[in-house]
């Protein structure tokens, strides 16, 4: 009798009652075009958990964007931020640490210091930053979402639903596609140390899984909203109320897997229009953006030739890269081991005596249209793709060529451009339109290569 009491005490203190009693909630959604392809209880109003630092994220990439603060600025921890109960960074009161080190932290580590340090950052306060949470919502269609902080531990009228966090991981997935492999990293640096990834389990298990964000507290259970991308399908499944870490990643991977079933192969992708920027709101009234350095302080859209000379250096120059292309590419490593061999040149070298074949071809009337398209076309190319910064040009150029051969049809019409900085050299794909560098970034993503999106200024 006492071995099944001691059991009985066992059992009690080890299961969450209260997570087993959580209300349950899911859905999935084809994410090319927003079609609910199955839901259950998506409308109920629920305790959303650490979901909520998807809004959190989704608003300091804004705040980012615009302008209001830089990834590179120093943040001071407060007393407040550095009180929240795990899952936490770690940080300290009067602690200073960069933006960008308390986004990995709350997007890979679902650390609640390091959302609330992000709240007071952007707004001041953490219930301004939770206003400003509420006017996004309701402006990407979240319409029975209510935030009363940003890290999502529970509080009275702090909730969503499976609709509603379905609706923001796809924002969030279109919107900022140059922060969406923070959710895909199974660890990550956080400026103090290396932090794992809460949702690394369904990310190592499920094919094709790349996101999004984890949440658990005992009045919501354990909930999910997860994305996986197969064949160009893409599909987003969330749950609200999951019994335990292992019952939800083996109930989203059943939705995931529905979604993949019923979403047709073929469909127009439809982008979620995105909110206007409305900026800060201070006092009730809009406030200013201010730029910070670290942003892009000069417009990537070629300048004007002033006549026939110029024409036919910038003719020079492509013809100049086409041809380097193709050397470096019949060459391979023989060409990278002698340069190497010859140190890295700190600036361009003069392009060699051309054959005349070549030099005639430069001042055809057949060569310039198709320099001049992709050169000084207008339309908004005023966007560029940064795949890294090396240190030196050499190495930044290497990666240029190696990229746009790994994925030509993705660059098609950019330029490759190396800029120098204080730090080293960024190597950058330039002349795109936003939607073609939005493109061209997500589908170097998928092959695993690091990007970023540079906007103008």
């Amino acid at each position: 009798m006492g071995l099944y009491f001691i059991a009985f005490l066992w059992f009690v203190a080890v299961v969450p009652l209260s997570v087993a009693a959580a209300p349950y909630a899911a859905m999935v959604m084809d994410a090319r075009n927003g079609q609910v392809l199955h839901s259950e209880n998506a409308d109920t109003r629920l305790h959303p958990a650490s979901l909520t630092k998807m809004m959190t994220l989704y608003v300091v990439f804004e705040a980012v964007e615009n302008g209001e603060i830089g990834l590179d600025d120093m943040v001071t921890i407060s007393r407040a931020a550095a009180a929240e109960p795990p899952s936490k960074l770690g940080l300290r009161s009067g602690q200073k640490i960069k933006l960008r080190y308390l986004i990995r932290a709350a997007a890979v580590k679902s650390a609640n210091d390091a959302a609330t340090a992000l709240a007071e950052a952007i707004s001041g306060s953490e219930a301004a930053f939770a206003r400003r949470m509420n006017r996004t919502a309701k402006a990407l269609g979240m319409t029975r979402t209510t935030f009363r902080n940003a890290h999502g531990l529970t509080e009275e009228g702090h909730l969503s639903t499976a609709r509603d966090m379905t609706i923001l991981g796809r924002h969030l997935f279109y919107d900022y596609p140059e922060y969406y492999n923070l959710f895909s990293r199974r660890s990550t640096h956080a400026g103090i140390k290396t932090v794992p990834n809460t949702n690394r389990r369904l990310l190592a298990a499920y094919r094709g899984a790349d996101g999004i964000k984890t949440g658990y507290t005992r009045a919501a259970g354990f909930n999910l909203v997860a994305s996986a991308e197969r064949g160009g399908e893409r599909v987003i499944a969330t749950v609200f109320g999951g019994r335990s870490s292992a019952w939800r990643n083996q109930r989203v991977a059943e939705l995931l897997d529905l979604g993949f079933r019923e979403a047709p192969t073929r469909v127009a992708v439809r982008r979620p229009a995105r909110p206007a920027y409305a900026g800060p709101v201070t006092d009730g009234r809009v406030g200013k953006t201010v730029r910070v350095s670290g942003l892009v302080t000069r417009s990537l859209r070629p300048l004007p030739r002033p006549g026939p000379a110029a024409d036919a250096v910038a003719v020079a120059e492509v013809v100049a890269q086409t041809v380097e292309a193709v050397v470096l590419a019949e060459a391979g490593e023989a060409a990278e081991v002698a340069q190497g061999a010859a140190g890295a040149p700190s600036a361009s070298p003069a392009p060699a005596t051309r054959p005349a074949a070549i030099a005639a071809a430069m001042t055809t009337e057949q060569s310039q249209p198709e320099v001049v398209t992709r050169v000084s076309t207008s339309g908004g190319r005023h966007w560029a793709v940064n795949v890294g910064r090396y240190p030196s040009r050499y190495d930044a150029e290497k990666v240029l060529l190696t990229t746009a051969l790994t994925d030509i049809s993705a660059l098609d019409g950019a330029l490759r451009k190396v800029v120098r900085r204080s730090g080293g050299f960024d190597a950058q794909f330039v002349g795109l339109t936003r939607d073609g560098a939005d493109r061209a970034c997500q589908r170097l993503q998928a092959r695993n290569i690091t990007c970023f999106m540079v906007g103008p200024s």
